[in-house]
């Protein structure tokens, strides 16, 4: 399946804005047997002064931009086509959660995709008593690790209501978890949380999630969002599973991968720092659209 990409950051600076400075995560990655990036194209207006592409340690494709002028707006602006193949589903079998601590208790690799990085508590994703006990009701028992990821996957959505206004990106996991509301990135860092407290190694991806309009209904530019979903390692021969808490389903051939990391400040889509006097607004718009569509 082929997939064109838009996405528009836009900022509006009450009075000029100088100094700005942006780190920016949003191209999809290159994925074997996968993903692949066919093209991409990231740009901002005004123009950067200096623009350096760089990979961070989690092999994630950042972008570092600085402004030399001071401006009242800047958008930045990405296109890109992307070739995804058909996902297989993860069989539920392969090891119970006693052979995964094993498998992680014996594990010595240190590289970006080692279980080693994701089973401790981030930024984000801190230990919680809550969803700690919470998880241990609905984890245990001899089932498959990648079958644990489902249950718990389908758990979190069961009991969490989608709601866009209900935080921001610096709410607590915990407050979310209690209010039983929030967005994807909620969604994605309370399972995190869940599992890592099981002993079960999981991050967080960044991507885009192609969404369909009502039956009846036209398509709106700019109706997707940049989504959040998570990575659990069920074991030495399962490897890493993709699981969507916030849409109840393993990840398929509508999610788009940019990045990997522990939690969202790993993979922000952009960070920076500006010097400036005023208020600022900010618009997100991205456009997930099968080529040819």
């Amino acid at each position: 399946m082929f997939y064109d990409i838009k996405l528009a950051l836009d900022y509006a600076f009450e009075t000029p804005a100088a100094g700005a400075r942006q780190i920016l995560r949003v191209m999809p990655l290159n994925i074997p047997s996968r993903q692949r990036l066919i093209s991409g194209k990231l740009g901002a207006s005004p123009l950067a002064a200096t623009q350096i592409d760089r990979v961070d340690f989690f092999g994630n494709a950042v972008t570092e931009m600085a402004f030399a002028e001071a401006c009242r707006n800047i958008v930045i602006s990405l296109d890109a086509r992307v070739e995804l193949a058909k996902q297989a589903l993860p069989v539920a079998s392969g090891a119970t959660l006693q052979e995964l601590l094993v498998a992680v208790a014996a594990c010595r690799d240190l590289g970006p995709r080692s279980p080693m990085h994701f089973l401790t508590p981030s930024r984000y994703t801190p230990d919680d008593p809550g969803i700690r006990n919470w998880a241990s009701d609905h984890g245990l028992g001899h089932k498959a690790v990648s079958a644990i990821v489902s249950d718990l996957g389908q758990a979190v959505n069961g009991e969490m209501r989608f709601d866009a206004e209900a935080t921001t990106v610096d709410t607590p996991a915990a407050e979310a978890f209690a209010a039983r509301h929030g967005v994807c990135q909620d969604f994605t860092h309370i399972m995190i949380i869940a599992l890592r407290s099981l002993g079960i190694p999981s991050g967080y991806v960044s991507g885009y999630l192609r969404t369909l309009p009502p039956p009846g209904q036209p398509r709106l530019e700019g109706a997707d969002a940049m989504h959040a979903w998570v990575s659990a390692w069920c074991g030495p021969d399962a490897g890493w599973v993709e699981y969507d808490p916030t849409n109840a389903t393993f990840a398929g051939a509508d999610h788009i991968v940019v990045g990997y990391g522990r939690d969202y400040a790993d993979v922000a889509p952009i960070r920076g720092a500006i010097r400036t006097a005023g208020g600022h607004t900010s618009n997100q718009s991205v456009d997930v659209i099968p080529a040819g569509a």
